[in-house]
């Protein structure tokens, strides 16, 4: 999911607070679970980033070993 799926998950529950009606509990569900998918993404590409420094300072060393 992406920032605009927050957006109008969470423009959706603040129209249905506006109206004095309270939201589904599905509803809440689903825009709790694009928050946590959001978190995890943003936490697997910082994983991401991690490993291709971690890639590349590897073949720095093997480049220094091999000379």
């Amino acid at each position: 999911m992406n920032k605009f799926a927050v957006a109008f998950a969470a423009a959706g529950l603040m129209a249905l607070a506006a109206c004095g009606e309270k939201p589904a509990a599905e509803a809440n569900n689903a825009a709790n679970e694009v928050v946590v998918n959001e978190v995890e993404n943003a936490a697997n590409a910082m994983d991401n980033a991690a490993n291709a420094v971690t890639n590349a300072a590897n073949a720095v060393e093997n480049s220094a070993n091999a000379m």
